[in-house]
């Protein structure tokens, strides 16, 4: 398809240049399509077309690559003539990006996304960086962690631009810095393992530090401090020199520091909510329902700070009212995040994310909410990718043009944004509802993630899915995601995991049950077939996992934090000989009995017995075994 540019166009070139291969147009000088491109003070989006004339008018330059994408949608789809507009409902809307969990996505890769997130009309991204940014003098913040150089953060701020994309620093100037303070070299930083020592002057100079090195690439202004979940502020090597102070207080002075470092740069500094919401509340609960701010918090809060209030698995709209109204008793309107469950688990909870999506935005919309961000975490080490959660930036980006969703609008979008059905993403939802989990999974349960590490000699899981089929329905979720793959989009390459993972899981997520049956009725018939057929056929599936998995991993990431993942493959092939070791060592009379096998199981979870869910387990090291895999050191 041919398009001639007409009227203002200079600025929008680079960014639609960047898209022609992609979304299969070309710009001309004699095109068969002639696009008009007016800009205008009006907040909403014009789109028209008829007999090969087409005319779009936007007030920001995000709103036209949008539009633009709308027009090639439906001329690609053979309409002849049409007029729309769309009206936005947000400032600012777009995805967080966790790029500390292991997972830094490659130059290339993020600009991938970028291109996702242009035709679909978002603005910004925050970028969530705990050490993975490079700093002066400090060559042990992000050593070996894949960090960003100054060049490449610059390199994905240029490209963004193009579309009207910003991009937003978020890092953390309180805790959630362990992977830095870890460092013999950090020590004199440090109070907990990963809260920072306050009330030194070190630390606000390595704070200064890390502004000024992870906002100079960028052309935004405003930059997210963190502070979230800094439950040990003050309670390490503070607390042995200083002695108690309130967290509170301690909290507060911090955060008058940190926002004199960000308004020496002329920045605006966002912050999660959390902690503040959570002091106010006898439970502890971060945002329980019943929270009610003191005025005292409310008048030491600084008044220049934007407050960041997250929430990802509540589905009452009521819920999201309430601390909503109890935000902007801080006198100033705040930001919302909301989440797309792409972590802890291999594959998106877009049951339990798109309901708790849509009460947060409708909210939102009903509380003039204006700056709305989706976040996509990588906890644990991020067996996931941003990619599989496109079908929810597609949903949060269609809340953002309409004031109510259009469900069959989304599909529509989705398909021509990604080039993926919104059916095939919406299916990865069931490699973690199988038989015994709770209609819709809003209880976030992920056992294609504990079946998949859970060791086949101890079981720890197995208690939870007795008498359930998961090798005929493993089987199944295998067959349908095969079915649907389409191997000439260039996107088709990751749902080649979680195929291989539904065939693993097959033979492997009931093996330990027949395994400690065979034993307790000592089948040496099966006992053998255990041995000699399923276990190496499980092996054998899970070595080719792993290397769609590494494949995946190096497409999209730099290769630093593979290794954690790479680890438990090989810890998890290992287990698995060392299971027909020991069976051949018991069926040869080598060993009187297998200790593993003798052992009663239990529930991981005691009460899951008496609900339809199977139960939660968010860390490897859990699944994988019930013995000591490090030591835990005191906090400090």
């Amino acid at each position: 398809m041919n398009i001639q540019l007409q009227g203002d166009y200079d600025n929008l070139l680079s960014g639609l240049q960047a898209l022609e291969k992609e979304y299969n147009f070309t710009l001309t000088k004699a095109g068969e399509i002639e696009l008009t491109c007016e800009q205008h003070e009006e907040n909403e989006i014009h789109i028209s077309y008829d007999n090969g004339q087409a005319h779009i008018t936007y007030q920001k330059k995000n709103q036209f690559f949008r539009a633009f994408s709308i027009l090639l949608e439906k001329l690609q789809s053979g309409e002849e003539t049409f007029h729309l507009s769309e009206t936005p409902q947000f400032q600012t809307v777009g995805p967080m990006f966790d790029l500390s969990r292991n997972a830094v996505l490659k130059v290339e890769a993020f600009q991938e996304l970028l291109r996702k997130l242009a035709v679909m009309g978002l603005d910004s991204a925050m970028l969530y960086m705990e050490d993975t940014y490079e700093i002066k003098d400090e060559p042990y913040f992000g050593y070996m962690r894949g960090r960003y150089s100054h060049e490449e953060l610059k390199a994905l701020d240029d490209y963004a631009a193009q579309f009207g994309i910003e991009l937003i620093p978020c890092i953390q100037t309180l805790a959630h810095l362990e992977e830095f303070l870890k460092w013999d070299a950090a020590y004199h930083y440090k109070d907990t393992r990963g809260a920072l020592m306050l009330e030194q002057e070190a630390t606000y100079k390595l704070l200064d530090n890390m502004i000024q090195s992870v906002t100079a690439p960028f052309r935004s202004k405003r930059i997210h401090i963190g502070m979230d979940e800094a439950e040990e502020l003050g309670r390490g090597r503070f607390l042995n020199e200083h002695g108690y102070k309130a967290r509170f207080d301690l909290m507060v002075t911090h955060l008058e520091k940190v926002l004199e470092i960000t308004d020496k740069y002329g920045l605006h500094a966002m912050m999660w909510s959390d902690m503040f919401l959570k002091l106010a509340n006898n439970t502890g609960d971060r945002y329980d329902k019943s929270t009610e701010l003191s005025d005292y918090i409310v008048e030491k809060t600084p008044k220049q700070i934007q407050l960041m209030y997250w929430q990802y698995n509540q589905t009452d709209v009521t819920h999201y009212h309430h601390i909503i109204e109890q935000h902007k008793r801080f006198q100033k309107m705040p930001a919302f995040a909301g989440g797309m469950w792409v972590w802890n688990t291999f594959v998106p909870n877009y049951h339990l994310s798109l309901q708790a999506s849509e009460a947060a935005l409708t909210s939102c919309k009903q509380h003039g909410v204006t700056d709305v961000f989706v976040t996509m975490w990588g906890d644990d080490g991020f067996e996931s990718n941003y990619y599989v959660g496109l079908l929810g930036l597609q949903y949060y980006a269609e809340h953002a043009y309409a004031e109510k969703l259009d469900e069959e609008k989304l599909k529509q979008r989705v398909k021509f944004c990604t080039g993926i059905d919104y059916d095939s993403f919406v299916q990865l939802n069931k490699l973690d509802t199988p038989p015994g989990v709770e209609e819709n999974n809003v209880d976030q349960t992920n056992p294609s993630k504990f079946l998949l590490w859970q060791d086949v000699l101890l079981g720890l899981f197995d208690k939870h899915i007795e008498g359930l089929d998961l090798q005929t329905y493993y089987d199944q979720v295998a067959k349908e995601i095969s079915d649907a793959r389409q191997k000439e989009n260039p996107l088709d390459y990751i749902f080649a995991v979680p195929e291989k993972l539904s065939r693993v899981l097959a033979l492997k997520a009931s093996i330990g049950l027949k395994l400690k049956q065979a034993y307790d009725e000592r089948n040496v018939d099966e006992l053998n077939e255990i041995m000699n057929k399923q276990l190496p056929e499980i092996i054998t599936r899970v070595k080719s996992l792993r290397d769609a998995h590494r494949s995946q991993w190096l497409q999209m990431h730099k290769p630093f934090g593979w290794e954690v993942i790479d680890i438990r493959y090989g810890g998890l092939v290992n287990r698995l000989d060392t299971a027909i070791d020991r069976i051949k060592q018991f069926l040869n009379g080598e060993i009187e009995k297998i200790d593993e096998l003798e052992q009663e199981r239990l529930y991981y979870s005691p009460g899951v017995e008496n609900s339809t869910g199977l139960g939660w387990c968010s860390y490897y090291y859990r699944m994988a075994s019930p013995n000591v895999f490090f030591h835990v050191l005191p906090i400090y």
